[in-house]
């Protein structure tokens, strides 16, 4: 079975979203007798988030169902985990760390894209960065806190100046991640925001690794909390 089977198999369980028992089975066989390598995995991926996509944009009540459907198509799609020398895991801390200094090299190396989901961003040298990534190609997307935005020293209206996709949460509660994922490969997450006050003087601390299913498992909620958010673009 090819991959367009797979993709085949994708359309018709979400004419009902919703993903039942046996065709969860059908993708599972697939996947075991098929194993595709990472890339084949990551075109699948990206086809699912299209799909899921779609369906929302022209059946908007039916959101929740859709992404439910999309969060056990993509608990099917998580790789395998598989000892590796180049398994990559590293813990910083502030302000003794040069926090700032490895956020931007993470930023001045990704290749593709960066998905930025932070509570707060008023670092200049950061968002400097972030802003050059930009300027150079790399896809970049979003998302904070609607509180925080309006707080002194706020970089999100620079970001949307520079014409990157920004996403705002306008619910009573807080959007108080703070994870980046680059090259939908290497995650740093932690207590850490982009701010000079996590740089310079609070305790904080981020841990930076490339272990892949970590990695896909923030991916998926950035890119449900990306298409949840879609509903307040212009508030």
């Amino acid at each position: 079975m090819q991959a367009e089977q797979f993709l085949q198999l994708l359309r018709q369980s979400l004419h009902d979203y919703q993903l039942t028992r046996s065709e969860k089975s059908d993708l599972k066989s697939w996947l075991e007798s098929a194993e595709p390598e990472p890339p084949v995995i990551s075109q699948l991926r990206n086809a699912a988030f299209d799909l899921a996509r779609t369906a929302i944009s022209s059946q908007p009540a039916e959101g929740p169902s859709i992404l439910a459907w999309l969060e056990d198509v993509i608990r099917l799609l998580h790789p395998r985990q598989t000892a590796s020398a180049d398994l990559y895991a590293r813990a910083w801390f502030s302000p003794q760390d040069d926090c700032p200094r490895e956020i931007c090299s993470l930023i001045s190396t990704a290749r593709h894209s960066i998905d930025l989901c932070v509570f707060t961003i008023t670092d200049d040298r950061l968002t400097s960065a972030v802003i050059a990534a930009h300027q150079r190609g790399i896809r970049i997307r979003i998302i904070t806190d609607n509180e925080k935005t309006a707080d002194p020293g706020s970089d999100a209206q620079r970001f949307q100046d520079a014409g990157i996709p920004l996403r705002i949460d306008h619910t009573q509660w807080h959007m108080h991640h703070k994870y980046a994922i680059f090259d939908r490969a290497m995650l740093l997450n932690g207590s850490y925001n982009w701010t000079r006050g996590a740089a310079e003087n609070n305790e904080e601390n981020f841990l930076v690794l490339n272990h892949q299913p970590l990695v896909n498992r923030y991916q998926e909620q950035f890119e449900l909390l990306w298409e949840k958010l879609a509903a307040f673009e212009g508030s």
